[in-house]
């Protein structure tokens, strides 16, 4: 666990010097999650690792135990006045190993698939290490809480090409490992490095 929290602050930290710099109209590009900005999606990061147990339930029940509404009031919180503050923001949670109540292996597949939902559309690229992508969807890929993953492979056989990891059986849907955990997570950008006859079928899944 102490070695999962360490690739969380060191890619909080890669994201944010990724993100230094940006213009305000990229802040406003979608990002790959529905409805959020660029710029949302790193107030929901903040919002997350500002977040404790109790802290969590007290604010979802106050929005009547409805997720999406708690998310977007999440962000709201966290977001700044400008892009600049929002950035500066999530550097002040870098360090932080606070979160709802939940696996503590989601926290990281949160910051990785997070960070892609943020890096894709800007067209920056990012290596994470191999063996956290492989620990995140190997979490991912027997779930179906909030994002379900197992029943969006389901009957599909993913296989990596650029690690030793394959999983399921049915067509083919391959390629890179971090290409398969974007599109297992309901992400059709991550389909677009993918090679199979599974391949369209798992991008319908991604709507």
């Amino acid at each position: 666990m102490d070695t999962m929290w360490t690739v969380v602050r060191a890619e909080r930290g890669a994201l944010a010097d990724d993100l230094n710099g940006l213009s305000d109209a990229q802040w406003e590009i979608p990002s790959l999650c529905p409805r959020w900005t660029v710029q949302d999606v790193v107030a929901h990061q903040t919002a997350t690792a500002s977040l404790s147990p109790v802290t969590f339930f007290v604010r979802f029940a106050v929005k009547g135990f409805n997720f999406d509404r708690f998310a977007d009031g999440e962000i709201a919180r966290r977001k700044g006045a400008t892009p600049a503050e929002t950035l500066a923001r999530f550097r002040t949670v870098r360090e932080s190993t606070s979160a709802p109540p939940g696996p503590k292996l989601s926290w990281l597949g949160e910051t990785i698939v997070h960070s892609e939902d943020i890096r894709r559309p800007l067209g920056i690229a990012h290596t994470y290490p191999d063996d956290a992508v492989r620990s995140v969807l190997d979490f991912y890929k027997g779930s179906n809480t909030l994002i379900g993953t197992k029943s969006r492979i389901r009957g599909l056989q993913l296989k990596a090409t650029d690690q030793d990891w394959s999983h399921g059986g049915g067509p083919l849907v391959e390629g890179p490992m971090l290409n398969l955990l974007v599109a297992a997570t309901g992400r059709a950008a991550g389909c677009d490095g993918l090679s199979g006859d599974g391949v369209d079928t798992l991008r319908a899944r991604c709507g």
